[in-house]
């Protein structure tokens, strides 16, 4: 079996996200499994992605959703266990798939054996070597523990998830468990790290993106000494496992990638602005909204009140702090994620949307398909909480978590069965996979088309040349030279002088008339004009 190397290609890949207790069922039980996913990747090599993300898969309480791990090494059985895994690495090699999973690096469930053995070696301390950050006395952030004589833990997310010790960047005497980065603890946390990748991509893993990841090392200032940690890891694994891919949930590519990330995100967080960048292209104030987010105008919203200024800046300045680190790694640009409102969601409809799905493709980042995006899935409000989802009284999670819409008993010849998660959305104009499959004229369909175009055309790289011309309505930039790409999600019509004849390599409500593209409202179009 041949590897699928993902970073021989990080430039031109397309990744797809599956939240896997939703994507797909394959024995009926009303989960989400991964036998599921594998009988889905004849869809999934249809649609023309490179790489599969899934969320965590592994033996878990699912207090989180999976992001609360109680063995690293072992599938969970509501997911078809290791074997349902084995057979989907083997499925989508076969298919040229990269499977990519998701690593939480920064913390443990409380049911883990490394806590159990923590909490039980009491007072006297960890056999383990520090596994944990713990406090004979109560210090900010810091919990009580349920039992064992050691007295309090750092928390890395909610108060069941203890952080694992990798030291603080600023130890201090007076506070004996501000261990050093390179105290015997965290060096045994980093190795520990790496052995667990290590052996996930021993199996067939092409990838991992990694949650938390600018959480590790504790008072950490600008993030220094996290960064070394993950170099440090990168060059480790790259000595073992070349071709692999790393991605960091981190939300500050600026950052990120020069600490040794393949790829960063944009995210609706991090960053010195609070993922300003990617919300104010897709933030409606609908789904999961944080009551302190201010309000503002999205660029993708249909009333055109929107720049996409602040989000070309940000990403001006990623790739500047790249090229300049001289990295290889690049800026990457999601539709939507498990954590953030889809696309689809209050006054926004799925034909609005379109527009701002083909930023995601044309845009020189690596684009990431959260599922169902790619035939106008809609948040769905009202759902949850389920395993840890709300975060607040305006944050719920659950609604972009919905199971995928495949909409018929069989679909590519695969059943579709109901989900006993969450439920589907069950509006009778709902899209839906089975409907658009046969209409020519789909989201999806031009989804496709656009992810082909993305693949087949190396103007479209994420490191060929951007030039932008206006951030307003429509957005308007040129790829690699010729290609000039138009996008208007406002309610109105509007023009652009292309500066010379082309042709249209794909449109929604676009048309060429001479050297002007005139677009209806929610119109866009790439045109090539090197032809």
């Amino acid at each position: 079996m041949t590897l699928v190397s993902l970073a021989d290609r990080l430039d031109r890949i397309v990744l797809y996200q599956a939240y896997p207790q939703s994507f797909a069922d394959a024995d009926g039980d009303g989960m989400g499994d991964l036998d599921g996913v594998t009988a889905r990747l004849d869809y999934l090599a249809w649609l023309g992605v490179d790489a599969v993300w899934l969320n965590p898969v592994f033996v878990s309480p699912f207090r989180d959703a999976g992001y609360d791990v109680a063995d690293f090494d072992r599938v969970a059985d509501r997911y078809g266990g290791d074997a349902a895994m084995d057979r989907l690495l083997a499925e989508a090699e076969r298919r040229g798939i990269g499977i990519v999973l998701d690593l939480v690096a920064g913390h443990t469930s409380d049911e883990h054996a490394w806590f159990d053995e923590a909490l039980s070696a009491g007072a006297a301390g960890d056999p383990a070597g520090d596994r944990y950050v713990f406090s004979p006395v109560s210090a900010d952030g810091f919990v009580p523990v349920p039992w064992g004589g050691r007295g309090f833990y750092k928390p890395n997310f909610f108060d069941f998830q203890p952080a694992l010790n990798f030291g603080y960047a600023r130890p201090h005497p007076d506070e004996p468990w501000r261990q050093a980065v390179d105290a015997p603890g965290p060096l045994r946390n980093r190795d520990a790290l790496v052995d667990i990748i290590r052996r996930w991509y021993d199996r067939g893993v092409a990838g991992f993106r990694v949650d938390m990841a600018a959480s590790l090392v504790k008072d950490d200032p600008g993030h220094v000494e996290t960064a070394n940690l993950w170099r440090d890891v990168h060059r480790r694994l790259d000595r073992t496992h070349p071709g692999r891919i790393l991605i960091s949930e981190w939300g500050d590519p600026a950052r990120a990638v020069p600490a040794g990330f393949d790829v960063d995100f944009f995210l609706q967080f991090g960053g010195e602005f609070d993922g300003m960048p990617l919300k104010s292209l897709f933030e409606n104030g609908s789904g999961t909204v944080h009551e302190a987010w201010p309000a503002r105008d999205a660029w993708a919203d249909a009333a055109g009140r929107g720049d996409a200024a602040d989000f070309v800046d940000a990403w001006s300045e990623a790739r500047d702090a790249i090229e300049a680190a001289g990295s290889r790694g690049i800026v990457g640009l999601p539709t939507a994620n498990h954590d953030f409102t889809r696309l689809v969601s209050g006054g926004r409809d799925a034909v609005q949307a379109r527009a701002a799905l083909l930023l995601v493709l044309t845009w020189p980042a690596m684009p990431s398909i959260y599922y169902g995006d790619e035939i106008g899935m809609r948040y769905l409000p009202g759902v949850g909480p389920l395993e840890g989802s709300s975060l607040g009284p305006t944050y719920e999670r659950a609604g972009s978590r919905t199971p995928m819409a495949w909409g018929a008993d069989e679909v590519l010849g695969q059943r579709a069965h109901e989900s006993r998660y969450l439920p589907v959305d069950a509006a009778p104009d709902a899209p839906t996979v089975a409907q658009q499959l046969e209409d020519p004229a789909s989201l999806l369909h031009f989804m496709r088309k656009a992810i082909a175009l993305r693949r087949s055309d190396p103007r479209l790289s994420a490191r060929s040349h951007t030039a932008v011309e206006v951030t307003g309505y429509p957005f308007v930039y040129r790829r690699g030279g010729s290609l000039l790409v138009a996008l208007n999600p406002a309610g109105r019509p509007c023009e652009v002088a292309v500066g010379g004849r082309g042709i249209l390599l794909l449109s929604f409500g676009a048309r060429l008339d001479g050297e002007t593209l005139r677009l209806d409202a929610f119109g866009a179009a790439v045109v090539d004009l090197a032809r």
